[in-house]
């Protein structure tokens, strides 16, 4: 929201698009930013009203859209006051290549369109305006959000958290157990809702269910040129992937056999549409890191967290019990990695050579930062330790289930603050 507003407030606004996987939220938002930020807003869905598509095949003008606009939803459409909302704008290539006249011709009208599996759209070249609009990436709920959303007092707390604090121990525990709910429930807003109003696993399990479905439905929909019988075998493979000892992504684990040729595309796909995130693996841990980016050697992490212990069909007594169950590191690298993206602005790396790993790189101005995410308390990670023995880097950063404390040249930050982490460097 805080985004949104910025953008409203920037003169040099162009038109905006919300880009994020199905069900994260993304129509809530624009409505619910139409009533806060807005005199009123009008809503046009492309997959609901197919008769919306004429409109853009005819038009060019702005204007004259605005007028036909006006005549369907039945008001007037103001200029600065009334936001114009494009849902589902995948299913009209011509509505979201109007975006470039507007920005060129109406700067003074504020557009703002979503839809799922468009950045599968943006990344054809042909089919949106390159450069004639500002992009905003939705996810799921971060763990601050989810905290926000179902304990209001205790996130009070969270807040203010800042660095170097003691965080007593009761506090410690009460986070560390919305910590182990974020893990069963993640951050779709459908699981978060549901927890917020019953408190029952069973609901979320089966919601989980149901969004699996329904973005497998969406692989099998897709007619594009890349195969969806593909997109749905990388997809069902990330929990394999993710349970091999170094995790790195393998073609032959898809499909006996399988080569980079047969799945790059599927994993393309997967990436745009904000379904998986990949994490490159660098030859060298040095400023500029993605100069390092080996493209050949990567992990794919699912994009929510919730999703992928269900995936994995972990017990929710496992996380609650805290036991140790063999894809407990994997599921703990995917948190981190939800809570890191977006706080950097080059996304996390990792680094893996020759019997060394270290989870996770982070760049932070020059500084690189290694990262060690730990499922437990335990502290063993001897590639880390001799890393930072010969390296000395200013910060080093380890998740685990420890309290907020530094250990020698190793601050350990409790996993629940993953996603302050840039701000308690």
């Amino acid at each position: 929201m805080q985004d949104l507003l910025r953008w409203k407030a920037d003169e040099e606004r162009k038109p905006l698009v919300l880009k994020g996987a199905r069900q994260v939220g993304k129509t809530w938002l624009m409505k619910e930013f139409g009533r806060e930020a807005y005199a009123g807003y009008v809503y046009f869905n492309f997959d609901e009203e197919d008769a919306l598509k004429s409109i853009f095949a005819h038009n060019k003008n702005p204007q004259r859209i605005i007028e036909l606009l006006s005549l369907v939803a039945g008001e007037k459409i103001e200029p600065e006051t009334t936001l114009i909302i494009f849902d589902e704008v995948q299913e009209c290539p011509e509505a979201l290549n109007a975006l470039k006249y507007f920005k060129e011709k109406a700067n003074e009208y504020h557009v703002i369109a979503a839809g799922s599996l468009l950045g599968t759209l943006l990344a054809q070249p042909k089919s949106y305006p390159v450069g004639m609009v500002n992009l905003l990436e939705i996810q799921p709920l971060t763990f601050d959000e989810f905290l926000e959303a179902t304990d209001e007092s205790l996130f009070r707390y969270y807040e203010r958290i800042e660095k170097g604090q003691v965080i007593e121990e009761i506090f410690h525990k009460r986070l560390l157990d919305a910590y182990h709910n974020y893990l069963i429930i993640g951050g779709m807003p459908e699981c978060v809702a549901s927890w917020e109003k019953y408190r029952d696993p069973a609901r979320i399990d089966q919601i989980q269910r149901e969004l699996i479905e329904i973005y497998e439905n969406d692989f099998s929909k897709h007619n594009g040129k890349v195969n969806s019988g593909r997109i749905l075998m990388v997809f069902r493979s990330i929990v394999s992937q993710l349970a091999k000892p170094n995790e790195k992504f393998m073609y032959g684990a898809v499909r006996s056999g399988g080569r980079a040729r047969d799945f790059e595309e599927a994993i393309e796909w997967l990436v745009s549409a904000g379904m998986v995130n990949r994490v490159y693996n660098v030859s060298k841990m040095e400023h500029p890191l993605t100069a390092f980016d080996k493209l050949d050697y990567f992990k794919l992490f699912l994009f929510d967290t919730g999703l992928l212990k269900h995936m994995a069909g972990i017990d929710n007594g496992a996380i609650l019990l805290r036991n140790n169950f063999q894809f407990k590191g994997p599921l703990t690298e995917n948190y981190v990695l939800q809570q890191l993206r977006g706080q950097f602005p080059v996304a996390p790396r990792y680094y893996a050579s020759q019997g060394n790993e270290i989870d996770f790189v982070l760049q932070n101005g020059t500084e690189i930062i290694p990262v060690e995410a730990k499922g437990g308390e335990d502290k063993s990670a001897p590639s880390f330790k001799r890393y930072i023995a010969a390296k000395h880097p200013a910060h080093a950063l380890r998740f685990s289930e420890r309290g907020y404390r530094k250990d020698g040249e190793i601050t350990n930050l409790p996993l629940y603050l993953a996603r302050k982490t840039k701000e308690l460097l």
